[in-house]
């Protein structure tokens, strides 16, 4: 018994045993068309088996079956895979058949039919079709799911076929569940989906239509957007209506909560011709940031188009509002290409801009458009900075930009834009860094050089905000306006680099000719000029004259000679060295000197020069100086300073033509009016001829310009057909409108000759006024150019006139005043009144006349006493005595006409009577009439 029981065991262990090895030592090779019959009526379609056939008991039996290709079974899912693993039967395996269990599907691309109308019938074709698919790949339309793991399970005919499992799409992995249903009675066949990813869900169910389309809705949550698509990190829920025609898979009406920021919008999966994902947003705010972040640096799988609008948006911390944004991001690998179109937005300043482009790596391109009326406000939201500007610049405008942005550098390839009602067109790059660089060129139609800095800006400030920076600046411009002078054509080209300031090249044309400059200069709290040089040629001055203050030199010959300029200087700002040359038709001007410009001052020396000076001052004054000055060149040389209260000539020479002077002067600017004060010497002057009796009125408004203080030394001074005075000496004042020669004093013939003269030009009329007194002044020659006049002698007198009037003839005609002169040993011209006693009293009537009418009077003493009045001089006194002569002189002289009436009467001794003559008439040619009546009774008498 015991050995039975131990027998037993032993059997049915080796039985075991041998059904356990006998299915290893079979072929199963040759049995795969049994294999495959059982896979088609498990999975319910035809299986086809290339490849050998393996078993595995352990840890439960398992035939594997590799080259597998399932046929189509009418419903357009024929596909391959690389195995067939069938999970059979133990026992049924031991008695020697093949039971499978479950089928699975290793390998397998799975292409489901597409659009949805095709698979309508997918239900009742796969009815029988319960398998795995293992490692496989499912694709759908366009649409590729990777690692599919996933079971297929299909119902009876009241029952629908359900999937579930696992897949990564997105280089994500997700679980999904999904379910069709059997169509009704209606055609109408439910379908269900449920995808989960992470914490993240979404929950579809819906219906299938005879056309193929799928509408149901849809149902979405999760702790991260962000992991899903191309959006902000944060919470998100959704809720809405899916639609699924033969082209997409779309939701719409979309109730998001993104963030607990609540928004509307849609979801678009376009599955033909090409894959792609849509998505639209509306919110009420939005940040730009995180959306463009993730769109530029998530890989995607499908190219994904987002469309943004926003009532409120922010961008790098700058407000938008009235935000349209439609970007397309397309290319699967992080940093794909994305295409901006529609975009637009309102700035801070109510700046609109709109734009259109695209990335390309890590480089963006676009067209912009611009308008807005406060781009200053923009700017400075921008955070570029414009204290440095004045409060009226950069306010209105409207352009046009192609704008290229890179990592480090932001270019402007193309620009067209009206500025504050200015026309700019060109290009300009800047490039970041720890000194940024500027690269700029443009055109404008206009431009104005002042008012750009705002007021109060010092230079250190200045100085320190372009120290931080390098640029290249090339502008032109049509014309280009700075205190009233245009330059056209301006065009400048500068560079900026390490505090350095290069000036290649300003050019232009103002004024009728051409202007250049150039130089350079380093920056700081005290800046340092060198290598400056300004070049100024004009084939004429018609045009610079406009430049100059008052109408000089329009309409003289100056004006029509060509005129060039070379200006060269540098050195720090309070030592500033300046050498300048001009040429002006024939003359030339040299000047050199040291210029202090925050202190406005600089001195330095001045040289004029001229061939011809009665033709200079013919061409530049249109004056015919003639004898004044006579023929000869003109040469001025000084040594000048000036500053803010004045210029002075600490010594300066004069050569004009005949007439030489030195002497110092300075005009003081820091009083009501301009003040001259100073010394002047000249060696011979020749006064011009005046004509007093002309009408023209004198130039005296200039006596109100400004005010004077000269000492005047002049060794030869040459009144017209006048005695020459020597060695004058005197002091002019002018004092508001008030002309005096004060302390005048001279040498006249040997003796002294005092004066002053006033003008006074501050009233409506001028008044005149003038004394003056001779001492021992020896008369040789004609006097007073009258037909009695003095033409030898030795002279005492004295002077007193007055005269108001706006011309000479007004002056003359109001003359008054009082005369008195003493003339010693001379002579009368005239009259001979000894030889006319003579004839007198000899009774010789034809000597007599001829006494009276012609010859000279000899005398040891003469004294005349007038008065003025109204331009008449009333001889009170004469009386001339000597040998033989006792001469009464009296009558009236009408200066202001030129006529006169006076009366020469001769004593003879007693008992003769008097006898005289008389002269009427005009000055120049009066008519002599003896009066001899008394004479001719007495004659008759005897």
């Amino acid at each position: 018994m015991r050995r039975l029981l131990l027998i037993g065991p032993a059997l049915a262990l080796l039985l075991l045993a041998a059904l356990y090895a006998a299915p290893l030592f079979t072929d199963w090779t040759a049995r795969r068309d049994q294999l495959a019959e059982l896979a088609s009526a498990r999975i319910g379609r035809p299986v086809t088996l290339h490849g050998p056939v393996r078993l595995r008991l352990l840890p439960h039996p398992v035939v594997e079956a590799q080259g597998v290709t399932l046929g189509d079974a009418g419903d357009g899912l024929g596909f391959s895979a690389s195995s067939l693993r069938l999970r059979v039967d133990g026992g049924a395996l031991l008695l020697g058949r093949i039971a499978p269990r479950e089928v699975a599907i290793v390998g397998a691309e799975l292409r489901l039919p597409w659009p949805p109308v095709e698979a309508a019938v997918l239900p009742g074709s796969l009815s029988t079709l319960t398998a795995q698919l293992v490692d496989s790949r499912l694709i759908i339309g366009g649409v590729r799911l990777e690692g599919v793991q996933a079971r297929l399970i299909a119902g009876d005919p009241t029952q629908g076929t359900r999937a579930e499992g696992r897949f990564a799409w997105g280089g994500l992995e997700w679980r999904f569940e999904a379910g069709v249903g059997r169509p009704g009675y209606d055609g109408i066949t439910p379908v269900e989906l449920t995808l989960a990813m992470g914490n993240a869900s979404f929950q579809a169910r819906g219906v299938l239509t005879l056309d193929g389309t799928v509408e149901g809705s849809l149902e979405a949550s999760g702790p991260d957007l962000a992991l899903l698509v191309p959006g902000p990190p944060g919470p998100f829920r959704a809720r809405g209506r899916v639609t699924v025609t033969t082209d997409l898979l779309a939701a719409d009406d979309l109730n998001l909560d993104i963030g607990g920021s609540p928004a509307r919008g849609a979801l678009t999966l376009r599955l033909s011709p090409t894959p792609r994902l849509d998505a639209a947003l509306l919110a009420s705010r939005i940040d730009l940031d995180p959306w463009l972040a993730a769109l530029r640096a998530r890989p995607t799988a499908l190219p994904v188009g987002l469309d943004l609008s926003a009532e409120a948006a922010s961008f790098r911390g700058v407000a938008l509002r009235r935000l349209r944004a439609a970007v397309f991001r397309e290319g699967a690998a992080e940093g794909g290409r994305l295409t901006f179109s529609d975009v637009s937005a309102t700035l801070p300043g109510g700046t609109r801009v709109e734009m259109n482009g695209a990335t390309a790596g890590e480089r963006l391109e676009a067209g912009l458009h611009f308008s807005g009326s406060d781009l200053r406000g923009t700017v400075d939201a921008l955070g570029i900075g414009t204290d440095w500007l004045a409060p009226g610049r950069l306010r209105q405008g409207e352009g046009r930009a192609r704008l290229v942005l890179e990592p480090g550098s932001v270019a402007v390839p193309e620009l067209s834009a009206t500025l504050d009602g200015t026309r700019i067109s060109g290009a300009g790059v800047l490039r970041f860094g720890a000194r940024p660089a500027l690269g700029l060129g443009l055109t404008l139609d206009s431009l104005e050089l002042e008012g750009w800095l705002r007021p109060g800006l010092d230079w250190p400030t200045a100085s320190r905000l372009l120290g931080g920076i390098d640029a290249n600046l090339r502008l032109a411009a049509e014309r280009a306006r700075w205190r009233g002078a245009v330059l056209e054509r301006a065009s400048l080209d500068a560079a900026l680099e390490n505090g350095r300031l290069t000036l290649r090249r300003l050019a232009g044309q103002v004024a009728g000719g051409d202007l250049s400059a150039s130089g350079t200069a380093l920056l700081g709290p005290t800046p340092r000029l060198s290598d400056a040089v300004v070049e100024f040629a004009a084939p004429n001055a018609r045009a610079l004259s406009g430049l100059l203050p008052g109408t000089w030199p329009d309409g003289t010959r100056l004006a029509t000679e060509a005129v060039t300029l070379r200006a060269t200087g540098g050195g720090a700002p309070d030592a500033m060295s300046i050498q300048a040359g001009a040429e002006w038709g024939d003359a030339r001007l040299e000047a050199a000197g040291t210029l202090d410009l925050p202190g406005r001052r600089g001195n330095g020396t001045l040289t004029l020069r001229h061939p011809g000076a009665p033709r200079l001052l013919s061409d530049a004054l249109g004056i015919t100086p003639g004898e004044p000055i006579g023929q000869g060149s003109l040469s001025f040389i000084a040594a000048f300073s000036a500053g803010p209260q004045g210029v002075a000539a600490e010594r300066f020479d004069l050569v004009l033509g005949t007439l030489r002077a030195n002497g110092q002067l300075a005009l003081a600017l820091d009083a009501a009016r301009p003040r001259l004060t100073g010394r002047l010497a000249a060696e011979t002057v020749t006064l011009p001829p005046l004509s007093w009796r002309a009408r023209e009125p004198l130039p005296v408004a200039a006596l109100r310009a400004l005010d004077a203080d000269l000492a005047l030394s002049i060794a030869r001074l040459e009144p017209d057909d006048r005695p020459v005075l020597r060695d004058l000496r005197g002091r002019l004042r002018l004092s508001a409108g008030i002309l005096a020669v004060e302390e005048a004093e001279a040498t006249l013939d040997g003796g002294a000759a005092r004066g002053g003269l006033r003008l006074d030009a501050s009233g409506e009329t001028p008044r005149m006024g003038l004394s003056g007194s001779l001492r021992n002044v020896t008369i040789n020659a004609p006097l007073l150019g009258l037909p009695l006049d003095l033409s030898a002698g030795e002279a005492e007198g004295e002077l007193r006139l007055e005269a108001s009037g706006s011309s000479p003839a007004a002056l003359l005609a109001t003359l008054s005043g009082e005369a008195a002169l003493t003339v010693r040993r001379g002579m009368l011209a005239g009259i001979d009144a000894a030889a006319a006693g003579r004839a007198a009293e000899a009774g010789d009537e034809p000597a007599l006349r001829r006494a009276l009418a012609e010859g000279s009077t000899g005398f040891d003493s003469l004294s005349l006493r007038a008065s003025l009045a109204a331009g008449r001089a009333t001889l009170r006194e004469g009386r001339a005595t000597g040998e033989g002569v006792a001469l009464t002189l009296g009558g009236e002289l009408d200066i202001a006409r030129a006529a006169l009436d006076l009366t020469a009467t001769q004593k003879p001794p007693d008992p003769v009577p008097e006898v005289g003559i008389r002269l009427t008439g005009p000055a120049a040619q009066p008519r002599r009439v003896p009066e001899l009546s008394a004479w001719l009774r007495w004659r008759a008498e005897r």
